[in-house]
């Protein structure tokens, strides 16, 4: 395919990906001389009818769509019997490779992208289409950390008619809703759950639900409920948290009604990260229930209080009637009968067993071979003694999951039929084997579960406590390193959040996003922002901290900065965004977001007194610019400017 030109257009140059149905190019427009993605229909698919229709409603579904959070679409085409896509070409890396190189992603960023995959989907269902594959490989992180939502390949557009899926099950079974695992109906539902599941791996580093095979990921997706993302990483905050578990409810009634509701409550989780404010209720289903009618049928002619009514129920009749008087005689009639019905079955069971024994002697000898799983040794011999089997032990293995004595496989399995001549092989569990237990003291806490899973032990609860080791470094552990412990045994540890005083960080020169993770690390507070023009430092640089540099400092101190806006310029006013203040407040604290290009940085936090008003901060931006102003927690107002 390199080197191949499609439409006599399109030069195929690289490949730079590929999915189930269908393989990525980076190729060069001759026309417009630019750089273009191509997606191309895998050869094996093209004769199939179904899956070409698949990829033409991709085509036709993503098309439709216009957004600066969605992959444009430039142009469609076959040539040859090769199926292709002409798409936007974005140089970047896809979240699922981000997520591989930093384990887990701070909680702002990660904040960031949940609300721009939001918006991109909250698009596309306004547009009646369901993504139904949103996962990391299909969310595309840009240069500028801005994000892409690709890959409409299994999306259907959908109206107010229910959608029937007669064939396999479609998506990724690791952000599978608990609907589409089922095959049951999907709609935008099924993309707030993939979401949340996206939202769960980015700031954990794992998927909630991993097994042995598909059927094993999708049967936990329906039964299961996920750990808590706060239990695996302690920094995730009370509101991300609790967004992330409302998107994950297996109830679709449960779930955030729309897109708009998450964007809302992830804005709101920027300005109150430990708030209460997700609200998740119960559903309880007391609709109307269709059941199977109850039949009344009329035997016989009479009528009246000699008619016999029939109740029928699953296949099955009860007769309901008033005992006459010709009813004892019956009853005689009927002992009879079923005395004769039981020795004629009786013998008839004697005469079978005889004749099976003679096919069983004179022809080939088989039985149906019992599930034997978790039985122990003794209770196996004696369910294949029952069918005329016999019992061998080929080997007795260690195992955590299957108690010792108790069987672990067997050969053949269960419902295959076996020659009685020959014995069904077992294997047997000695139960959890011994490890020792290593040494965490000292390692990284996010090693911890692969240092433990190696030797087959799992990762417990974790707690934090001051210590003058760094940041996340192991500092105690539940169980000594070189004891001696079964096989599968949960192992607590304590990670060191750093001392509690140490010496205050020089920040000067550096910008207020480059400090934000570092105060985080070191449990400091950011505290006021206040802008003043510098000679010195360029723009948006720290030019002064309120904690002098050197100085011992107490971990949860708060921290004001003031930072560079420039040169200053004669006769030139700066713009200033006035903002009123309640004046039935004596102290609030005042919080200022801005929005551009669906990017949201925080430039203003401070705290104020009403007879401050109005508040003036400086702004600056370019284009459109929407300001979002918060006072304590709640947005006040929402302010729009266009920028020269």
């Amino acid at each position: 395919m390199i080197g191949k030109v499609l439409g006599n257009r399109y030069e195929i140059m690289e490949k730079i990906g590929g999915g189930g149905m269908a393989l990525v190019y980076k190729a060069q427009c001759r026309l417009l001389k630019r750089f273009v993605a191509v997606k191309i229909l895998r050869a094996e698919f093209t004769e199939d009818e179904e899956f070409v229709k698949k990829f033409k409603r991709e085509s036709q579904a993503a098309a439709s769509l216009s957004h600066p959070n969605i992959v444009g679409i430039y142009d469609v085409g076959m040539e040859d019997n090769v199926y292709y896509i002409v798409m936007e070409y974005i140089k970047g890396q896809t979240l699922k490779d981000l997520i591989k190189q930093k384990r887990s992603i701070g909680v702002d960023f990660a904040t960031s992208i949940a609300i721009q995959i939001s918006s991109a989907l909250e698009h596309a269902h306004k547009n009646h289409i369901v993504h139904r594959d949103v996962k990391s490989h299909n969310i595309l992180i840009k240069e500028d950390n801005s994000v892409k939502v690709t890959d409409f390949g299994i999306a259907r557009a959908v109206s107010s008619s229910t959608i029937t899926n007669t064939g396999n099950v479609i998506g990724s079974v690791h952000y599978f809703s608990p609907e589409q695992a089922r095959g049951g109906y999907t709609d935008e539902k099924s993309d707030i759950y993939s979401l949340g599941v996206v939202m769960y791996e980015m700031l954990t580093g794992r998927l909630p639900f991993e097994g042995e095979s598909p059927i094993a990921v999708a049967l936990k997706h329906i039964q299961e409920e996920p750990v808590k993302p706060s239990d695996i990483n302690p920094r995730i905050p009370k509101s991300i948290n609790d967004i992330i578990l409302k998107c994950m409810d297996k109830d679709v009634n449960n779930r955030y009604k729309s897109m708009a509701e998450i964007i809302s409550d992830l804005r709101q989780s920027l300005v109150m990260p430990n708030g209460d404010f997700v609200k998740r209720s119960k559903f309880t289903d007391e609709n109307t229930r269709v059941i199977r009618p109850i039949k009344f049928e009329q035997n016989g002619s009479e009528t009246g209080a000699n008619a016999k009514n029939t109740f029928e129920n699953s296949g099955r009749h009860y007769n309901v009637s008033e005992e006459s008087p010709k009813e004892d005689n019956k009853k005689k009639h009927t002992k009879m009968t079923v005395l004769a019905v039981v020795g004629g079955l009786i013998l008839a069971l004697t005469v079978g067993g005889i004749i099976l024994g003679l096919v069983n002697f004179f022809g080939v000898k088989e039985a149906v071979v019992p599930d034997l799983k978790n039985l122990t040794e003794q209770q196996a011999i004696q369910k294949l003694t029952e069918v005329g089997l016999t019992l061998k032990v080929t080997d007795r293995v260690t195992n955590k999951d299957v108690p010792a004595g108790q069987i672990v496989k067997q050969d053949p399995m269960a419902n295959e039929k076996n020659k009685l001549i020959n014995p069904v092989r077992v294997t047997i569990s000695e139960g959890p084997g011994k490890v020792v237990v290593p040494s965490l003291i000292g390692q990284s806490y996010d090693k911890v579960d692969l240092i433990l899973e190696k030797e087959g032990l799992v990762e417990g609860k974790v707690d934090q406590k001051y210590h003058e080791y760094p940041n996340g470094i192991v500092i105690e552990q539940s169980i000594a390193a070189g004891t001696t412990v079964e096989e599968g045994k949960v192992i607590d540890y304590v990670i060191s959040i750093g001392p509690e005083k140490f010496l205050m960080p020089n920040y000067i020169d550096k910008t207020i996003d480059e400090v934000k993770t570092d105060l985080i690390d070191k449990d400091l507070i950011l505290g006021n922002i206040t802008y003043a023009n510098s000679n010195v430092y360029k723009t948006d640089a720290i030019i002064e901290q309120s904690i002098t540099p050197g100085t011992e400092v107490n971990r949860k101190s708060v921290v004001d900065f003031t930072v560079s806006k420039g040169k200053e310029i004669s006769n030139t006013l700066p713009l200033l965004l006035s903002i009123p203040l309640p004046k039935d407040q004596e102290r609030m604290r005042v919080v200022v977001h801005k929005i551009q290009n669906n990017i949201i940085e925080r430039i203003y936090e401070g705290y104020h007194n009403s007879t401050e008003s109005p508040l003036e901060v400086p702004i600056t931006g370019d284009g459109k610019v929407v300001f979002e102003i918060y006072i304590d927690g709640e947005l006040k107002q929402s302010v729009e400017y266009e920028f020269k």
